[in-house]
Formats: C-alpha cells, sequence, structure tokens
C-alpha cells in the first residue's frame, strides 16, 4: 500500500509557494520522503502566479503560505480563480486557524479546489491527507459535464413521457448502532444516450418554467413503491423526499400525499418530507399550512441545509420538523478545523436542545464518521457510507453493511 501511495505522489506534480527558505526546505523534503519528485519551488506569490500562469507548466497541487511580501497567499488565490489554472491548492499559515478557515472559505466561494489547511509547522501527516485528498480527474469531469448537450424544456418532458426518471437511494445510518434507519431520494435520469443524469442536467430547466410537478410526484410515486417493496421483505427503511417550492404551494398537498402512501399501505411515519432551510422561511399561508397538515397526520419533516440561509431560530420554529439536517460545509474538514468544529458541534448542540434529530450531509471519511459519532450526531449520510443506488441494490447493500455492525 505504500508503495502505492509513493508511485502515485510521485506522478503528481507540486508547487510550494513560501518566502520563507527554511519552510519551503523542510515541504520539500518531506514532499520528496513521501515519493514526490516532481516538486517548483517559488520564494513569493508573483513568482508563484507565473509559474502557474505557465501553460506548459502543469502543476497539480500547490501549497500556498498566506503570509508572503509583494504578493501574499490570498491575492495569489484571487488571481487563479480568475485565470484557468485547474489544480487543486493546500493553505498553510503560523497565523492561527481563525484566519486559515476564512481564507479557505473565501477560496471555495471562488471556485479554488481547496484540499484542506494546515498550521505551520506541516508534517509527514499533514501532508499525506491533503494529498490523499487530490482527485486528479476532477478536471476532466468537469469538461464531461460541460461537453453535455443543453436540455429543452420539450426533451425533459419527452423523457418524464418515456419514464426514463427514477429515483436513487443514499442510506442514511444511525450513528450511535450503525443500522440503516432510512434512505434519501435523489431524481436521475436515465438517459438513452448519456446514461444516469444527475439533477444538475435537469432541474434548473423545471425549476425556471415552473414546471417541477410532474417529475415531483414522479419521484414520489417511484419512492413509495419501492418503500412497499423494501417493506414486504421485511426492511422497514423510512424514505425522504425533497419537496420543491412550487410542490410545497399546492393545495390539498398533504391530502394528495396521504391519499398515494395509503394506496401502498405505507403509514405516513415512514415518509419524511425534506424542504431546504430557505424554504423554511417562507411567509406564504399555503406553505406552512401544508407543512402543519404534513406533520399532523404523522410524515416526518426535516429542515435540509441548515446553515446555509441565514435563517433565525424564530423563523425556523415555525416549522414542526424533526429531523435538522447539518449541511456538508460544516461537516467536510471538521476532523482537521477547529473553527469548522466548532461550528459543527454548535448545529449539533442546537439540535439536541430542541429536542430533534440531528443529521449530517457529505459524511465523506472515517474522521467525519468519528468525528460525527464523538458529538453525539443522531444519523450520517455520505459518501463514505453509500452513493445513492437504484432501488433493487438497496437491500443487498444493507446486508453487507450489516455484516460490519
Amino acid at each position: 500500500m505504500q508503495d502505492e501511495q509513493h508511485h502515485r505522489i510521485g506522478g503528481l506534480r507540486f508547487l510550494v509557494a513560501e518566502d520563507d527558505e527554511f519552510q519551503r526546505h523542510w515541504l520539500t523534503v518531506m514532499l520528496t520522503k513521501l515519493g514526490a519528485t516532481h516538486i517548483t519551488e517559488a520564494q513569493n506569490g508573483r513568482e508563484a502566479l507565473k509559474i502557474l500562469s505557465d501553460a506548459s507548466s502543469r502543476i497539480d497541487i500547490s501549497f500556498v503560505d498566506l503570509n508572503m511580501p509583494g504578493m501574499d497567499g490570498i491575492e495569489l488565490v484571487r488571481h487563479l480563480a480568475n485565470g484557468e489554472h485547474a489544480g487543486a491548492v493546500a493553505l498553510t499559515s503560523a497565523l492561527g486557524s481563525a484566519l486559515l478557515f476564512s481564507v479557505e472559505t473565501m477560496s471555495k466561494a471562488y471556485g479554488i479546489d481547496v484540499l484542506g489547511t494546515f498550521e505551520k509547522p506541516a508534517t509527514p501527516e499533514v501532508l499525506e491527507r491533503l494529498i490523499g485528498n487530490y482527485k486528479p480527474s476532477s478536471r476532466a469531469r468537469g469538461d464531461a459535464q460541460q461537453a453535455l448537450p443543453q436540455f429543452s424544456l420539450d426533451d425533459i418532458h419527452a423523457a418524464l413521457a418515456q419514464n426514463q426518471f427514477e429515483p436513487f437511494f443514499q442510506p442514511k445510518v444511525e450513528l450511535a448502532t450503525g443500522k440503516v434507519k432510512a434512505v434519501e431520494a435523489f431524481a436521475r435520469w436515465r438517459h438513452p444516450a448519456h446514461g444516469i443524469l444527475t439533477p444538475k442536467a435537469f432541474i434548473p430547466v423545471l425549476e425556471q418554467s415552473g414546471s417541477m410537478e410532474r417529475l415531483t410526484w414522479r419521484i414520489i410515486e417511484r419512492s413509495v413503491a419501492a418503500c412497499r417493496s423494501w417493506h414486504d421483505r421485511g426492511l422497514m427503511l423510512s424514505v425522504s423526499i425533497n419537496l420543491s417550492a412550487t410542490a410545497l404551494s399546492e393545495a390539498g398537498l398533504a391530502e394528495r400525499i396521504l391519499a398515494h402512501i395509503h394506496e401502498h399501505g405505507i403509514e405516513p411515519a415512514f415518509l419524511t418530507i425534506e424542504i431546504t432551510e430557505l424554504m423554511a422561511m417562507t411567509d406564504s399561508p399555503v406553505c406552512l399550512e401544508n407543512l402543519a397538515r404534513l406533520r399532523m397526520k404523522g410524515f416526518g419533516l426535516s429542515v435540509d441545509d441548515y446553515g446555509t440561509a441565514r435563517s433565525n431560530m424564530q423563523q425556523l420554529l415555525r416549522i414542526p420538523f424533526l429531523d435538522l439536517k447539518i449541511d456538508r460545509s460544516f461537516v467536510a474538514g471538521a476532523a482537521q478545523n477547529e473553527q469548522m468544529r466548532i461550528a459543527l458541534s454548535s448545529c449539533l448542540d442546537l439540535a439536541r436542545k430542541l429536542r430533534r434529530n440531528s443529521v449530517a450531509v457529505g459524511v465523506e471519511t472515517r474522521e467525519d464518521w468519528d468525528l460525527l459519532r464523538g458529538l453525539g450526531c443522531t444519523y450520517a449520510q455520505g459518501f463514505y457510507i453509500a452513493k445513492p443506488m437504484e432501488r433493487e441494490a438497496v437491500p443487498d447493500w444493507i446486508d453487507e453493511w450489516n455484516q460490519f455492525f
């Protein structure tokens, strides 16, 4: 395994942008010991930018010090965002984790691929972890997505008529026991030419045209049918379904959903309706009535993307929600970043004090899992556990997962 890691690192090209000669040399030495064979050094931001802007000089990972003379690391990041640099960046500083967290947030907002941050001095373990976050195919994936045709509303309506849309399901695991308690439904388009397409290919078009209803009900119908099939096999899973603002404003929504699940013999408690934090801030009486009626009938309610919409607690408490889903931006990197860990802990503490379940999304590493479990989070969801999968794959996946617990 170590030889494989050295071989992988050996194929990458690194840039160390650091004005302190000792720190720059030390980073270079550690990278060499980890297997790096292509390392370029820069003494300041301007020198680094010149190297990174050279089309003939491919740099996969840049280690950038924030405090450099002439052009500091913050300005360098801004220039990289305005250019066409496709490599990843790791940020470092001796000025504390609060500054690093702030610049990391800024860099991500600029669209920079940030592998993480670390306070000086670096250690081989820290560097190895950061390099392990690097995905060399990320640029290729982006190009592939851009190459997809732009689908029209007529294209999407035709696909709906041909039953090309279906839900994929991502497991939700109870952290205290490791048991799979529920799944979340995600819309997928099984395109005959382009394969499985994610919502980015069709949701914006439907939302802009106000045509979400057909897709929403297609996902609800197929998710409820899947739930029935799992219950028939003895898997008493709950299913979470995301509702759009358009669906939520539909008069009689609760009664329509209730009638549909009764046709399949499913109790309302096995269906959770998810709305975003932004939608929870609505003042629409129809939306508020639907949410209250859904809860009164026994459905679960979940506030998704918590922490992203600047809501206040008074607004959230108008919604009788059971689950508070913590946005992935609070989870990613919290195991290594004290500031993020404090923010994550605060979100979980709020859910606990309100006697709500907490659900952390974007759980991608064992470190994320261990941290969330230690902080008392109720449920976890993310690629560390499983990617969204087809309905038929869920039972076998659960059998495999249960062998670990």
